[in-house]
C-alpha cells in the first residue's frame, strides 16, 4: 500500500477467503434496479487465464432498463449480436467495447433487456496484478498508480481485472470457473446507498436525469461523487431491498 493511500487503510484489504458464498442463478433474477443495489457490497472474482485470482468489492453500479429505458443498448426491445446477452439468463456476463478500445462489463438481470452495469470496485485482492495489467494496457511502466484508481471506472475496473469480450461475454456467471460474484460479511457494513443520475447519458432528458446511479456513499473507489442530484438510501432501506 502506498503512503497516500494509508488515509484510507480501511480498504485495500480482504480478509482470507473461506467458503465465501458464489452467489447463484435467484440472487440475480431480479428486477434490475434491485439488483444494481444488491450488488454493492458484493465481490467480483475473476481467475485470469494464468490462475491467478484477483478480487474487488463492488461499489458503483449503474441500471439499464430494457425496453423503456431510452439509454439502453436494448431500448425498445431490439436484439442485435452485440447486445444479446442482455437478453439472455439473468446472471449473464455482458462485455461490449466503447470507443474502439475499452471494454464495459454488465450483468443481465430480470427483465427483457435489463442489465447492471458495474462502474467501480474496491481492490481487494492481488493488487501488484490489477497494477501490471493497468500498465501493460497504457504501456507506461513509470506511472504511478493508487489503489483507488485501479478500478474507479467500468473500463479501467475491466483492464485491472483482465474482463474483454473474447474471454468473458455470454458467460453465466453461477457456474464459469473465470468469473463470478461472491457474499461477503463485510457488505453488510454498508448503511448508506447514494442514488443519483447516470454518468455520460446520452438521451432524451427524462432518462438522462433518472436516478439509476448507485454508489457506497464515503468509499474512495467511486468514479465519480455526486454533489447536487443525488438521494440517499439508509440501512433500512436497503435491507428491505435485499
Amino acid at each position: 500500500m502506498s503512503k497516500n493511500d494509508q488515509s484510507v487503510s480501511k480498504y485495500f484489504t480482504s480478509d482470507p477467503v473461506l467458503n465465501r458464498k458464489r452467489l447463484d442463478a435467484q440472487f440475480y433474477n431480479i428486477p434490475c434496479e434491485e439488483l444494481a443495489i444488491s450488488l454493492l457490497g458484493k465481490v467480483l472474482v475473476r481467475r485470469l487465464d494464468d490462475g491467478i485470482i484477483v478480487r474487488g468489492r463492488i461499489v458503483e453500479t449503474e441500471s439499464y432498463l430494457g425496453n423503456e429505458d431510452a439509454a439502453s443498448q436494448s431500448f425498445k426491445g431490439k436484439v442485435t449480436p452485440r447486445n444479446e446477452p442482455m437478453f439472455m439468463k439473468p446472471g449473464t456476463a455482458y462485455v461490449y467495447m466503447t470507443y474502439g478500445m475499452y471494454h464495459c462489463f454488465n450483468i443481465s438481470s430480470k427483465g427483457d433487456g435489463a442489465a447492471v452495469l458495474l462502474r467501480s470496485l474496491e481492490p481487494l485482492d492481488n493488487l501488484d496484478t490489477m497494477i501490471s495489467l493497468r500498465k501493460q494496457f497504457r504501456k507506461c511502466s513509470k506511472t504511478v498508480m493508487m489503489n483507488k484508481d485501479l478500478c474507479n471506472g467500468p473500463a479501467k475496473l475491466c483492464i485491472s481485472f483482465g474482463i474483454d469480450i473474447k474471454s468473458c461475454n455470454k458467460q453465466d456467471l453461477t457456474s464459469w470457473d473465470g468469473m463470478w460474484v461472491e457474499e461477503d460479511e463485510k457488505s453488510k457494513l454498508i448503511d448508506t446507498i447514494v442514488c443519483s443520475p447516470r454518468i455520460g447519458i446520452k438521451c432524451e432528458k427524462t432518462w438522462q436525469d433518472k436516478y439509476l446511479r448507485y454508489y457506497v456513499r464515503d468509499n474512495p473507489c467511486v468514479s465519480k461523487i455526486e454533489k447536487t442530484k443525488m438521494n440517499e438510501l439508509k440501512y433500512s432501506q436497503i435491507e428491505n431491498i435485499k
